[in-house]
């Protein structure tokens, strides 16, 4: 791995609702490098989002907050850095693209005018030179007529070009790391590519890092160096890209790859599913989570919480099926 620039150490954040607590980010440990591109992959509900808005501390205090853990970014640990220090570093050492282009955007503004809102907001520079930043960063992100659309308003360009705006925006500070949540949302195929292929690019010019978040690994096995497979708050796997692809050795992960629609599929009448749904994170399962929805559980697995274990170098994951303590458990289980 490269030289280590995000290290978060089991990281635990809840939300209190009328259901009960939320354990929504369960212990959870993940590394990023120095200009490594690294996916954290897993379905709508699995605490992806959370464990983003855990990292910068946007969390929506006070019925979430994180209750233990470490978060370590550029030797600084930010779970306990004061408010203005974080502000500090959100936008100018970490920048974030989330989900939505349209509402992360101010339909009031210009295009022009927020990004170089967001280029003073970390810079005292002067409006022209800010004006003149933002035009060249329009240029970096691959804006068709920058000088245009720099005076026009987000509803009068498209779905993609407001991406761009978006992922422009958080590159005004040139930080070191990218938190990009779903940045392919809502955006039809050739669009995703275009803009999977600018992240890549803005890691191979600008050096960044990036945090990529999504629910399709298809879309992680194109663009990571390594992935964290998640599910109802947990890590279940981890691993080099290639390997994780090659290997899947968590059966989230197995379903998850067959869930891929891939073109020899076209004949089929129904793509695969991961069976069953998430379950309720305020009525988490005993045992392995994915229990319940494992086609390979055991009486064993409601039963004991399996450890990661190693499967090659680099490579672990969180089963029964591999752990060396609990193993015999599992194989002599029935059910």
């Amino acid at each position: 791995m490269p030289e280590e620039l995000l290290s978060v150490r089991d990281l635990e954040t809840i939300i209190e609702t009328r259901s009960g607590t939320i354990r929504a980010v369960n212990k959870v440990s993940l590394d990023v490098g120095k200009g490594e591109i690294v996916g954290l992959v897993g379905e709508s509900g699995s605490g992806k989002s959370m464990t983003a808005l855990s990292i910068v501390r946007l969390l929506p205090e006070p019925f979430a907050k994180i209750i233990s853990g470490r978060i370590i970014f550029e030797g600084l640990d930010l779970v306990s850095s004061p408010e203005e220090g974080m502000r500090r570093i959100r936008g100018t050492r970490i920048g974030i693209i989330f989900q939505d282009s349209m509402s992360a955007l101010d339909p009031l503004m210009t295009n022009g005018e927020q990004v170089v809102e967001a280029i003073r907001a970390q810079n005292k520079i002067e409006r022209d030179v800010a004006e003149k930043k933002a035009l060249d960063m329009l240029r970096l992100v691959g804006i068709p007529d920058p000088e245009i659309r720099f005076k026009q308003h987000p509803f009068e360009i498209s779905g993609g070009m407001r991406q761009r705006m978006v992922i422009a925006m958080a590159l005004a500070g040139r930080p070191s790391l990218l938190i990009a949540d779903e940045p392919t949302t809502n955006l039809d195929v050739s669009i995703q590519a275009q803009i999977l292929e600018l992240l890549r690019e803005i890691r191979n010019t600008l050096g960044t890092a990036i945090l990529l978040i999504t629910h399709n690994l298809g879309i992680v096995a194109w663009l990571c160096d390594r992935v964290y497979i998640m599910y109802c708050g947990k890590i279940m796997e981890t691993g080099p890209m290639e390997k994780i692809v090659d290997n899947p050795s968590h059966p989230y992960t197995s379903l998850l790859l067959k869930s891929i629609p891939k073109i020899s599929d076209a004949n089929k009448s129904k793509l695969e599913a991961v069976p069953g749904d998430t379950p309720n994170l305020a009525e988490i399962p005993s045992g392995c989570v994915f229990n319940p929805r494992c086609p390979f559980s055991k009486k064993g697995c409601s039963e004991m919480e399996p450890e990661f274990s190693e499967i090659v170098h680099g490579h672990s994951a969180k089963c029964l099926m591999y752990d060396p303590i609990r193993k015999s458990h599992w194989v002599s289980s029935s059910g």
